[in-house]
């Protein structure tokens, strides 16, 4: 019989078993310096949660707050995209006769020509001192969230973004002069110098607004934008005075529609700033304590240690239930007068599933909800898009989408691929895997794999001479970029990869569902299905006519190795000669023409071919050369070494978490059916530790290792169930709580059945 109040004391335990592990290092502040202030908006301080976020920076030498808000978006059609040849058959018929350049006229180029549909800023807020200040210290406040800045006269501003409430708030001290607050809208109206520009962004000129109406009282300013449509959005910012030298203020962006249901007037501002920054504080530190208690780890690489909590924090910052998932930019658009980078949106063919990499094995599986719950909330525009351009039932989701899913347009190769929907069952997969929610299992998760696979089904034909299932056309982002020659028309591992990955899990959620007929449905539709394309030298090709050998961004060749996870290390050792010669094809052949991401992804998948020290180089590199002061991973090498011919430096999210699922990958693995602590990490990593780690099977994971070896195990069980665990230990002692069970395995392997929240320690003995 379930006891809640059982449940809560295991829990409360486990949880008072786990600290003894981070006490010390729980104690030590996260931090992030910023000496001197940022003077550039992508360096500059990000705080947010979810939904509004701000940048704190200095421009033109005036203390600055670029304030955004995730459901700010210019969604108009993109201008010509849906014209009379929007079909796939139609670009299927131009591929084969070999008549391509109407296709990048209709579909490639409005992306690049049309300023919208785009996300937009919001508005920032400066504070104009009487006389400059000399800074004393500028820091981030991981642990709690907060930006804390302090000026050698003695005035101190704390300022944050609310965890849960839609509101940022700052509090200046110790306020020696009198100063200003400004609310400076973003410049819809200036001159337009910069048009057609999808990475470096148009200048706002060019979405053709009117500009906006600035109302300004005695403490307070209203800021009220018409957008396109019937959108429009206002900034509002109030203050007050509590003594002779501390101000206090809030501030919250309305968004019409109210979508989200996240707006707040002045008069609720006003109330929320009676009660005090003290008090609307105690929540906001309420949520990150508790978002930090979920995970932690420790590795004796400092800079590792600290850019793994800076993606971190970031995360908290960033994803969010009732909020729009994780963006090219999130809530961080650029403050530069311009569009932001790709226009702010919603890339499905790397982009986002890279942002939700680490959020499965680091806990965070509310957060990681928002990112499905957008595809829930959009499933019958997909529909719609799926009929209108496939001609096809099921669900296919385009690879660049608007706040609502809709098309964008683009290169279509990757902006309109058919497969797109498949990598995102793997999250809904990865969901159901580390939660054993059954309920979302049964009303989330098969259905949409179910309906990607009916899709696919569809899509798909089987080939006349070979008897085997194929795409009539294939692509491989963003291989060949938008070329005709992108369209392969043998299909390629990229999406046999997704093919395979979306049929057979299909088949194993139906048979755990005991749909057996639908199982073997979908087992015959696998059996259909060729072989992956591997060289005689047993690499992972782009097709079976195509060969890695020139240097690319996006190792989408190597997808059934990571994160699909269709060759396992652990599978063979014909398994672990395609892993490793894959691998070492990628750094033969270089990374001319890689991105930061690249080195994020490089790190995944040398943690899962246990390579620890090429895991640990590849992230290295990534936080020391493809990220900005401030951590945001600006996609270009910044150091100008070598890494990478892109020495650019717009800014986007994704190689950033995933570089987090690269740390998290070499302390834990769950995924080749058994748990491995530590399966990746150099050698010369004596000591390590980790604090509850998620696993598959719903396993909350925490151990240490000290002078090389393995110290503890400690592994809780919210769903019970058997777990396979590879044993650290030569022999152990054990302290269980609840019913479990170990049964003797295969050598090096012990095999624990759980009861729901039960608990065992293992320690070396």
């Amino acid at each position: 019989m379930y006891n809640p109040i059982k449940k809560a004391r295991i829990q409360l335990l486990f949880l008072f078993l786990s600290i003894y592990l981070f006490d010390s290092a729980l104690a030590q502040p996260r931090i992030h310096p910023f000496n001197p202030l940022p003077e550039q908006w992508d360096e500059a301080i990000p705080l947010g949660n979810g939904m509004l976020g701000s940048l704190v920076w200095k421009k033109n030498n005036v203390l600055r707050f670029a304030l955004d808000r995730a459901d700010l978006w210019d969604s108009r059609p993109m201008k010509g995209l849906h014209r009379e040849e929007f079909s796939y058959q139609w670009i299927v018929n131009q591929r084969l006769i070999n008549d391509y350049k109407p296709v990048q006229e209709y579909f490639d180029h409005p992306y690049d020509k049309e300023p919208a549909p785009t996300k937009i800023p919001g508005a920032a807020i400066e504070f104009n001192f009487t006389k400059e200040l000399s800074l004393s210290d500028a820091k981030l406040n991981l642990n709690e969230a907060t930006s804390e800045i302090s000026w050698k006269n003695g005035t101190r501003l704390t300022s944050y973004v609310h965890a849960i409430d839609p509101v940022g708030w700052f509090r200046f001290e110790n306020l020696e002069e009198d100063f200003d607050i400004e609310l400076i809208p973003p410049a819809y109206q200036a001159a337009v110098k910069i048009s057609g520009d999808p990475v470096g962004g148009d200048d706002l000129g060019r979405l053709g607004y009117e500009q906006g109406s600035i109302d300004r009282k005695i403490n307070s300013i209203s800021y009220h934008q018409k957008g396109w449509g019937d959108f429009s959005y206002d900034v509002i910012v109030t203050w007050k005075k509590i003594d002779a030298t501390t101000v206090e203020g809030i501030w919250t962006i309305r968004s019409n529609p109210d979508v989200f249901k996240q707006n707040l007037d002045l008069i609720s501002l006003q109330q929320k700033l009676k009660a005090g920054y003290a008090e609307n504080r105690k929540s906001h530190l309420a949520w990150w304590t508790k978002f930090w208690a979920k995970s932690d780890l420790q590795i004796p690489d400092q800079i590792l240690q600290h850019q793994w909590e800076m993606e971190q924090y970031k995360f908290g910052s960033t994803a969010r239930q009732n909020a729009p998932p994780i963006s090219l930019q999130a809530i961080w658009s650029a403050d530069n007068g311009r569009i932001p980078p790709w226009k702010g949106d919603f890339h499905h063919d790397l982009n986002t599933q890279l942002s939700y990499w680490p959020s499965y094995s680091a806990n965070h599986l509310e957060e990681a909800m928002g990112y499905l719950d957008h595809f829930e909330a959009n499933k019958e525009n997909y529909k719609r898009y799926t009929k209108l351009f496939f001609g096809k039932e099921g669900i296919a989701v385009p690879g660049v989408t608007t706040l609502d899913g809709t098309e964008m347009g683009g290169w279509i190769q990757y902006s309109l691929s058919p497969t797109v929907s498949a990598w995102i069952s793997q999250h809904y997969y990865l969901q159901w895997r580390y939660s054993m929610d059954r309920d979302f299992l049964k009303n989330k998760a098969y259905p949409w794999i179910k309906s990607t696979a009916t899709f696919l089904e569809q899509i798909s034909v089987l080939d006349a001479q070979t008897g085997k299932r194929k795409l009539v056309i294939s692509s491989s982002p963003e291989v060949n970029d938008n070329k005709s020659s992108a369209w392969f028309t043998q299909t390629t591992n990229y999406d046999l990869s997704l093919l395979k990955f979306n049929f057979k899990t299909a088949s194993e959620l139906a048979r755990e569902l005991n749909l057996q007929e639908e199982a073997e449905h979908w087992d015959k539709i696998s059996e259909q299905l060729p072989e992956l394309a591997i060289s005689k030298n047993n690499e992972l090709m782009i097709s079976l006519d195509f060969p890695y050998s020139e240097s690319h961004r996006h190792f989408s060749n190597t997808m059934a190795i990571h994160p699909l996870g269709l060759i396992k290390w652990e599978d063979s050792d014909q398994a672990k000669n395609i892993i490793r010669s894959s691998i070492k094809l990628l750094d033969d052949v270089g990374p001319k023409l890689w991105c930061g991401y690249s080195y994020a992804w490089l790190g995944n998948l040398k943690a899962r071919a246990k390579d620890g020290e090429g895991a640990a180089k590849a992230l290295t590199i990534f936080s020391t050369a493809f990220c900005s002061t401030n951590s945001f991973h600006l996609n270009g090498d910044q150091t100008k070494s070598g890494y990478s011919d892109f020495v650019y430096r717009p800014f986007t999210l994704e190689g950033n978490f995933a570089f987090a699922a690269g740390i998290q990958e070499m302390l834990i693995q769950s995924h080749a059916g058994f748990l491995e602590v530590f399966p990746a990490i150099p050698a010369n990593w004596k000591s390590a530790s980790f604090k509850t780690l998620r696993a598959e099977g719903a396993f909350l994971v925490s151990a240490e290792k000290e002078n090389g070896k393995v110290k503890s195990l400690n592994i809780y069980s919210e769903k019970g169930g058997s777990l396979k665990v590879k044993s650290p230990f030569w022999k152990f002692e054990q302290e269980i709580t609840g019913k479990v069970k170990i049964r003797e395995s295969e050598k090096g392997f012990v095999q624990i059945d759980f009861e729901p929240n039960s608990n065992i320690i293992m320690k070396a003995i």
